[in-house]
């Protein structure tokens, strides 16, 4: 039995990462790779599959015109990490954020570049509030976005984070913070990022709407465990309200997702699989799951139009697990970001078995140093907030 303290910490952690936390059923098997199949509107959409642990090099078929070509994706397969940038998702952003970030010039003009993209005020929403518009999906995202790339030049800003900054040879985020990942990785503009962050809030918060859906977090239980428990309580509910593990944060913490009935009847059996614990997410719906089906299209729609760059380090993507080089697979994946569960916990067990030596978390909180701790109590991780 835990201690009421540690329940307590629990708690605190869940209900901080709300939003963050969105995962794979089973991780306990190899990375997922990409097959691109199933056409629809003339663009690809990915179909999950097992990927063999053993291969070294990673090929999509990528739809272009009416023939499909397949694309070495593979630049950095082979990825040895020493220090890494880690960027935190939704469900970290607080009261108060931004503020520290007005003392560094560089920093300061990244919230009047958003203000114009945005049309509002975002560092008054992010210092003043109130808390509920803070939170909402269509404003946190940005929020986080810019706020943690300011956390990167208060990084710049101090002595010798200029060399901290050039030692990073990895990078990836927490859902939203694969947006953040991939601007810090030169793959797109601050500008063009921020614009595909909008829209993914707008699309996601649309898609939330239309359909009731829910999210609780699972603790205490292992992987197949908390699968169990989705499929009994899926026995209990119609196709529209079942549900799934959407994203594996770490051990004994899961977030399933699904119809706000099915959500119910799994909070309802969770005692009886020896669950520790459910706490339901203040989240706006049923995030990384089919019920965001209606945010792909526009979210396709718009990295299209956008210029996306291969990256200049590995940035590991939420989908899978792997990092990606070709700038068309990374269009695809980001437009299937929103529907696949997030592989969180296999990035993170992946950078440290392959050396990483040390991890920033560049942006507000300690969410995922918190995560990172969990999962291995000797790495070396530190908070950049702003």
């Amino acid at each position: 039995m835990r201690t009421l303290h540690n329940l307590h910490h629990h708690r605190s952690l869940i209900l901080r990462t709300s939003l963050s936390t969105m995962s794979a059923a089973s991780l306990a098997v190899s990375p997922i790779s990409l097959n691109f199949s199933g056409l629809r509107n003339g663009t690809a959409r990915p179909v999950l599959g097992v990927r063999n642990l053993s291969r070294s090099r990673v090929s999509m078929s990528v739809s272009v015109g009416s023939s499909p070509t397949v694309t070495d994706d593979a630049l950095f397969a082979d990825y040895k990490p020493t220090n890494a940038f880690l960027f935190p998702g939704q469900g970290a952003q607080a009261l108060g954020m931004g503020k520290e970030a007005q003392s560094v010039p560089a920093a300061a003009e990244l919230y009047k570049k958003a203000n114009d993209i945005l049309g509002f005020d975002l560092l008054d929403v992010c210092i003043n509030g109130p808390k509920e518009k803070l939170d909402s999906t269509v404003i946190s995202q940005p929020a986080l976005y810019v706020t943690s790339l300011a956390a990167v030049e208060l990084l710049r800003a101090r002595d010798g984070g200029q060399q901290i900054i050039d030692s990073v040879d990895v990078t990836c985020g927490l859902s939203l913070g694969e947006y953040t990942a991939l601007a810090f990785a030169g793959s797109f503009s601050f500008e063009d990022g921020l614009k595909l962050v909008k829209l993914r809030g707008e699309a996601m918060q649309e898609a939330a709407d239309a359909a009731k859906g829910a999210m609780v977090s699972v603790i205490g239980l292992d992987s197949d465990k908390v699968q169990q428990l989705c499929d009994a309580a899926n026995e209990e509910v119609d196709d529209k309200d079942k549900v799934q593990i959407a994203n594996y944060l770490c051990t004994g913490n899961y977030a399933v997702s699904g119809g706000v009935k099915g959500v119910e009847a799994l909070e309802a059996k969770a005692k009886s699989f020896k669950a520790r614990m459910t706490v339901r997410l203040a989240v706006a719906g049923a995030f990384h799951t089919r019920f965001m089906d209606p945010a792909v299209s526009r979210l396709e729609a718009k990295l299209a139009a956008t210029q996306i760059r291969t990256p200049r380090i590995p940035v590991i993507s939420n989908v899978d697990a792997q990092p990606h080089s070709d700038p068309e697979v990374i269009k695809k994946i980001l437009a299937r970001q929103v529907t696949s569960p997030v592989q969180w916990e296999t990035t993170v067990k992946t950078l440290l078995s392959k050396g990483l030596k040390k991890s920033y978390e560049l942006g507000p909180g300690k969410v995922i140093a918190g995560i990172v701790k969990r999962m291995d109590r000797s790495a070396e991780i530190e908070n950049i907030g702003a």
